[in-house]
């Protein structure tokens, strides 16, 4: 057995760690994470750029890349903490983003300003426990190449979003996106779709 298999197994060993990660309470890393593990730990591609003001809430238990000639815009948020966040080549996160895993982000992809993507849902069923003490749940996000997303959308957990999208601003993204679509409105709807035998863009 090996050792994150053997922290997983034994529910106080854990706990300790987890305390050592993060403090009580709290999503962000404590600073030898920081400046000690996740700079050898997590991926950065050639010409990649994270701007000073961001939040970087990855840890080393869940996978964190950033791709070739990709940047991170200041204050944006990205949280590896119950799912893996990826970002492919060239692609931008814009100023004010909030990315929660799981989420995939392709390549060539440009998120605008203040979008929210969330591949965590946190349970609420049972009245007699406060929703922060509850079971938590997630679905990927799939960002596909070459999509561009509006300022302040909001794509929800379990969503992939196709190849060549563009997603209106304040759109609310509940469901799959097909690829070479426009999406507008809450709920985000199809408007338009590529015609590859036309070579034209038409009205659903």
């Amino acid at each position: 057995m090996g050792i994150a298999e053997t922290i997983k197994s034994n529910k106080s060993l854990k706990k300790f760690v987890h305390y050592l990660l993060i403090p009580s309470g709290q999503a962000r890393p404590r600073l030898w994470v920081k400046c000690f593990v996740n700079p050898f730990y997590h991926k950065r591609g050639k010409n990649s750029v994270i701007r000073r003001r961001t939040r970087i809430d990855v840890l080393p238990f869940n996978p964190f890349s950033l791709g070739e000639g990709s940047t991170i815009e200041d204050f944006s948020t990205i949280n590896n903490g119950v799912g893996a966040v990826i970002i492919g080549n060239n692609s931008r996160i814009g100023i004010g983003n909030v990315v929660i895993g799981p989420v995939t982000v392709g390549n060539n992809v440009i998120l605008a300003q203040n979008i929210v993507m969330s591949g965590l849902n946190h349970g609420y069923e049972d009245i007699h426990l406060p929703i922060h003490k509850q079971p938590v749940s997630t679905a990927p996000i799939f960002i596909e190449d070459d999509s561009w997303i509006g300022a302040n959308a909001v794509v929800t957990a379990g969503v992939t979003i196709g190849k060549h999208c563009v997603v209106a601003a304040g759109a609310v993204v509940t469901k799959d996106i097909p690829p070479f679509s426009i999406a507008v409105g809450n709920p985000a709807r199809v408007i338009k779709q590529y015609n590859k035998e036309t070579g034209k863009w038409e009205k659903v």
